[in-house]
């Protein structure tokens, strides 16, 4: 009973947070360079889908992926009326499956699919340290290669699942035009795993928002060993932010 009002207080408040429509001007801004009419997006950990709903309003067909049942719901019953946003229920990994997903039913914008993320975040990170993962669900997992073959290249691709990053990563063979990560203080290693990865695949220069700023921090995207040395440096200030890369012919940042 006490899992079940933690879970509806922790979405209640999640709504007050990321569904108000105000969300959304900031959100456009900031992914008009990167996202035109007629691309695909992939949109993993949509949560409540408030970048959905800034990715449709941009003209793209968004492939929206929310493993946590109750969010899903949600998320669908939200883009009900947009019929070029497709809903699934898979969270996405290296390979495909099934997997725990962690969750907190406190906290339900955190759920993971990574053990040791769960483990040592609270102990690196003061934020983290009253998280309980209490509960968790066996859920179907693919990944980016098997999305590709089914929905194509997207043109954009978000990622936000709480140190699972890299793990998505691995299950990418070909480079995407552009995509972004989330980067937490005390996981600084993953986002530095994660640009590893990005710099085998392709040509990337990299761009960083701090915490829901929804601003890039440069004009000019920078290569790879400024973007980590940002991160190492600024991290534990900002608390978290997403990575963002695109490929080097990509469009300039107008």
């Amino acid at each position: 009973m006490r899992q079940r009002v933690d879970g509806i207080r922790g979405f209640l408040r999640s709504l007050l947070i990321y569904a108000g429509p105000w969300r959304q001007p900031g959100l456009r801004r900031l992914y008009a360079p990167l996202v035109r009419p007629g691309m695909t997006v992939f949109d993993i950990g949509a949560h409540l889908g408030d970048r959905t709903q800034a990715f449709a309003g941009l003209g793209a067909a968004v492939i929206a992926l929310e493993p946590q049942p109750q969010l899903q719901r949600y998320l669908a019953w939200r883009v009900r009326g947009l019929s070029a946003v497709t809903v699934l229920g898979q969270a996405v990994g290296a390979s495909p499956g099934h997997a725990s997903l962690a969750m907190s039913p406190r906290h339900p914008t955190l759920a993971t699919l990574s053990s040791a993320w769960r483990r040592d975040i609270g102990v690196r990170n003061a934020a983290f340290a009253q998280v309980n993962w209490e509960a968790s669900i066996d859920v179907e997992v693919t990944t980016l290669d098997a999305l590709i073959t089914r929905f194509g290249i997207p043109g954009f691709c978000k990622m936000d699942v709480e140190g699972h990053e890299a793990a998505i990563l691995e299950g990418l063979s070909q480079p995407v035009p552009a995509l972004s990560l989330e980067f937490v203080a005390g996981g600084e290693a993953i986002a530095e795993r994660c640009l590893a990865r990005l710099n085998a695949l392709g040509d990337y220069e990299f761009n960083v928002v701090a915490g829901e700023a929804r601003r890039f921090e440069w004009h000019q995207w920078m290569g790879p060993a400024a973007v980590q040395a940002w991160i190492r440096q600024n991290a534990n200030r900002v608390g978290s932010g997403d990575l963002y890369a695109r490929l080097i012919d990509g469009e300039p940042i107008e």
